[in-house]
């Protein structure tokens, strides 16, 4: 059984989010980066299959700049075995197609049974990533997946649906997309930390997967930002007082009437 597991850096989200002076992207200097929450699912989920099954691989691909190595250096440290890294200065800021359509490439040389990547990423929400990758292949998608149990050559999954969940099964190979509550994610131990420094992690340009890089760029995007922008603030709550309900409901009444203009 090999398990592929796509992994995305992004943006610590208690970190402070600045936004650069031409609007375009947020500024990034200062800022702390992590695993996608998601993926963290996801590298579990593949680790626990891996140890129930006893000879499965899992393998953490990733697409993004050459500082994308400290958070998968970190899904190694949790227990991935290998990973793959494809970095090429003319993937700066792919859109989500971009993204999708160079995992797909570079799987082509990864064996894979099963592919396991988190519902969204937490920076751009765009959820899109995992289900174009399964188009590029060819395989299907199951999407925000609560459990899921392996048995031969098929795969049986409890997905959540926006009124219930719902039970499907599928041939392998598939992909599958983590939601909250498939598993707890372990921390990772020291000694699993220094043990993830010497695990193989390797780095492939766009023509080293079969791409021509002449493809890529800021002109080959099927989506840009234009601009970013922080929404408006929101008005203070103003808390009414009085000694007495009836007093108090009188105020907000006026308040209402006076400041709000709604009544």
């Amino acid at each position: 059984m090999n398990v592929v597991v796509l992994l995305k850096q992004v943006p610590d989200t208690e970190s402070l989010i600045e936004i650069s002076a031409d609007a375009s992207d947020i500024k990034t200097d200062n800022l702390k980066w992590i695993v996608n929450p998601y993926d963290e699912l996801a590298v579990e989920e593949g680790i626990r299959i891996r140890e129930k099954m006893g000879s499965a691989k899992v393998t953490v691909l990733s697409v993004g700049p050459e500082r994308t190595t400290a958070a998968i250096r970190t899904a190694l440290a949790m227990g991935a075995d290998e990973a793959v890294l494809i970095s090429d200065p003319a993937l700066e800021k792919p859109d989500p197609l971009t993204t999708a359509r160079v995992l797909a490439a570079a799987l082509k040389a990864v064996p894979f049974d099963l592919i396991i990547a988190g519902q969204r990423a937490v920076d751009d929400d765009s959820y899109s990533v995992p289900a174009a990758v399964a188009e590029y292949l060819g395989i299907p998608m199951i999407g925000m997946v609560l459990r899921q149990e392996i048995t031969g050559g098929s795969i049986q999954c409890e997905q959540s649906l926006q009124e219930g969940t719902a039970v499907v099964e599928a041939d392998l190979p598939v992909l599958l997309t983590t939601q909250r509550g498939l598993n707890q994610p372990r921390y990772a131990s020291l000694p699993n930390i220094m043990k993830a420094k010497k695990k193989p992690l390797e780095t492939k340009s766009l023509a080293a997967i079969g791409l021509d890089v002449a493809q890529f760029g800021p002109d080959s995007l099927k989506a840009r930002i234009r601009s970013l922008a922080f929404p408006p603030q929101r008005k203070v709550c103003k808390m009414i007082s009085g000694e007495a309900v009836e007093e108090k409901a009188a105020r907000l009444v006026q308040t209402l009437h006076e400041e709000a203009g709604v009544l």
